[in-house]
């Protein structure tokens, strides 16, 4: 039979075709009631499904594994043995990462297929070496925007698993159209029980379902932010708070469903809470502040409360079990009234407190004040801003008080003036080291003549910025007081001439190092050189933006005298080509940041200079120089390849 037909083989015949392997039955197509054509043996093509060829047509048949419903791809999926495998797996589609993210970790490691055929030995250790790699909760991951969808979010819980757990998570904005919802949370509880930190911000879309999946399974939750979280209420934050024992930071921001109940089981479930922020939550009131702080009275650490409609109970109970607490910022609490601060001051708990900010809270007043100072007796920061009721008076009794104080920070208090400024320098005691006055109207320059008061030996930073009336009567009245100056700024301060400032720059006798000048545009080149000349060994920072009298001259003392200088910025200063050229001239400069920015007078000349100077520049502003054009940007961005260039 082979003879005749003229082709090799077996000379045995099977009616119908010559295939005994059914899986190669698509190689022999029915023509007819009598005819059968055979294909020769080649290799296999890849089919995806079969074909049967009947009545003229192709009929495509479902791929098996298509059919099966969701609950076999389950079994199938949980017996798979490694995180790569299943993350392979979860991109065949989507249906398939909806199954694997719904399946618990603790599935996977107790039902894999192969371990029968292992020794007890082995399978025990190759356990404990997953578990170690995939339960260690290293890895960070945020989605932003249009990303955070719940498509994404189940991707993440199924692909980190085998890189080390997802350790941290944080979820910004909200995708319109496709969120992020309760089911992306619940893939994320299944797959990733070692999260610790969870931020979500305006999500509107996550309600308590979503947190209570993350409570059942995410037991090693230490860090918790909810911004903007209007559908979670008191029954997911309480669900996190009695199954997350390892709690330790919670911070609450415009949830307008998260109430008293929420805070008092997080006192009562969470013993290692440390910190606590609550802003603009209108439910949560004194009853949940004080059921807190009495239930965390020796564990919690820090306290931020913003925009609340607490009264003053809620501070007589801070006052009172704040027995650790280190750290405390009260914002805009408009109930709150001068008894509120004065009872908080006398209540003895705060003997820990070391930093205390209070702002736009119109209940801080001199009596309260002078209580709070007395009251922490270890307070070394204090920050006052937009309080209008604090005067000179109630600012030195405060210094007087706190004997422990280093840093002053006051913020728009109009009522304080040079008498409070001299008052606090010499009540400040021995340990006042940073001292600052930003915005306020009241200090302005007083012609009382030298005050009576000792010299601030301590005090090593002093700020004064956008106070307008203070001049140099003041200014030169400061640098008697404070010798020992190393940072000062002075920005803002259009009053200032040559006369006031160069009494400062004379009388510093440990070094300034860092100076800001910004906005300055009475000082001239000879303050600069004077600078430059009596602390070019110590100076490291200069910032002499706006100060339109500064020219080239200044730049030619700063590049004779300044060794230690990194950090210099010029912008919108009379300095031309001729300057730039000089700080390149200079061998002993090093300076890393560079910036000129709005100087009309700093053309393409001063390419070869930057050039120069590029060999250990960080970074350089050319932003607004007209005079420099394009290709001269190009040709520095070619060469300063390490710089990074503003143009």
């Amino acid at each position: 039979m082979s003879k005749l037909l003229g082709f090799s083989g077996k000379d045995d015949f099977c009616p119908g075709g010559i295939y005994t392997n059914l899986k190669e039955a698509g190689l022999l197509l029915s023509l007819g009631h009598h005819a059968d054509v055979l294909f020769p043996p080649r290799k296999r093509s890849r089919i995806s499904a079969p074909f049967i060829f009947s009545g003229g047509y192709f009929e495509k048949k479902e791929v098996s594994i298509n059919v099966l419903p969701d609950e076999c791809l389950f079994e199938i999926f949980k017996r798979i043995p490694g995180g790569e495998e299943r993350s392979a797996c979860a991109c065949v589609s989507k249906r398939w990462l909806n199954v694997l993210s719904n399946i618990d970790r603790d599935e996977f490691s107790s039902n894999t297929t192969n371990q029968s055929f292992k020794s007890q030995d082995e399978v025990s250790g190759n356990k404990a070496e997953d578990q170690e790699v995939e339960g260690c909760g290293y890895l960070s991951r945020s989605l932003e925007g249009k990303k955070a969808t719940d498509v994404r979010l189940a991707a993440m819980a199924v692909g980190t698993a085998s890189r080390g757990g997802l350790g941290k998570l944080m979820i910004r904005g909200n995708n319109s159209v496709r969120g992020v919802t309760n089911l992306g949370l619940k893939a994320i509880s299944h797959g990733c029980p070692s999260l610790r930190v969870l931020s979500l911000w305006n999500m509107s879309s996550i309600g308590d379902e979503g947190l209570c999946e993350i409570a059942n399974r995410c037991h090693l939750l230490e860090k918790l932010d909810l911004s903007r979280c209007p559908a979670i209420s008191d029954k997911g934050l309480i669900a996190i708070a009695k199954k997350c024992p390892n709690l330790t930071d919670v911070s609450l921001e415009s949830c307008s469903n998260i109430g008293n109940g929420s805070l008092q089981a997080i006192g009562q479930c969470c013993p290692n809470l440390r910190f606590i922020s609550i802003k603009n939550c209108h439910l949560v009131g004194d009853q949940g502040i004080a059921s807190l702080l009495s239930s965390t009275s020796y564990v919690l650490t820090k306290v931020k409360l913003q925009a609340l409609t607490i009264s003053d109970v809620s501070l007589a109970v801070i006052g009172h079990y704040g027995k650790a607490v280190t750290d405390l910022v009260l914002t805009s609490l408009s109930n709150v009234t001068e008894r509120g601060f004065w009872v908080m001051g006398n209540g003895q708990g705060l003997q820990k407190l070391k930093s205390f900010t209070v702002t736009s809270c119109q209940g801080v007043t001199d009596t309260g004040l002078e209580a709070v100072g007395k009251g922490c007796p270890d307070l070394k920061q204090f920050c006052l801003r937009k309080c209008l009721f604090i005067s000179d008076s109630g600012l030195v009794s405060f210094c007087k008080a706190a004997g422990s104080l280093e840093s002053l920070h006051l913020e728009e208090c109009h009522r304080i003036t040079q008498f409070g400024l001299f008052g606090a320098l010499s009540t400040g005691g021995s340990k006042l080291k940073s001292l600052a006055f930003v915005s306020c109207l009241g200090l302005k320059d007083l012609n009382f003549g030298s005050p009576a008061v000792s010299p601030c030996q301590s005090l090593r930073s002093l700020s004064i910025r956008s106070c307008p009336g203070f001049g140099n009567v003041g200014l030169a009245l400061l640098g008697k007081l404070c010798p020992q100056l190393q940072h000062v700024d002075f920005s803002g301060l259009e009053s200032i001439t040559d006369v006031g400032f160069l009494p400062l720059v004379e009388n510093c006798e440990a070094g300034l190092v860092k100076v800001n000048l910004s906005g300055c545009v009475n000082l001239t080149d000879k303050v600069v050189s004077s600078m430059a000349g009596l602390h070019g060994w110590t100076l490291e920072v200069l910032n002499l933006e706006g100060c339109r009298m500064v020219s080239d001259a200044g730049l030619a003392a700063i590049a004779g005298n300044c060794t230690l200088l990194s950090d210099l910025d010029v912008s919108r200063c009379a300095i031309t080509d001729f300057g730039i050229a000089s700080l390149a001239r200079a061998d002993q400069l090093n300076l890393q940041i560079l910036s000129v920015s709005g100087c009309p007078l700093v053309s393409d000349k001063s390419l070869p200079a930057l050039v120069k100077m590029g060999q250990t520049l960080h970074g350089l502003n050319l932003q607004h120089c007209n005079a420099i054009s394009s290709s001269t940007v190009d040709r520095l961005v070619e060469q300063l390849w390490r710089c990074d260039i503003l143009s």
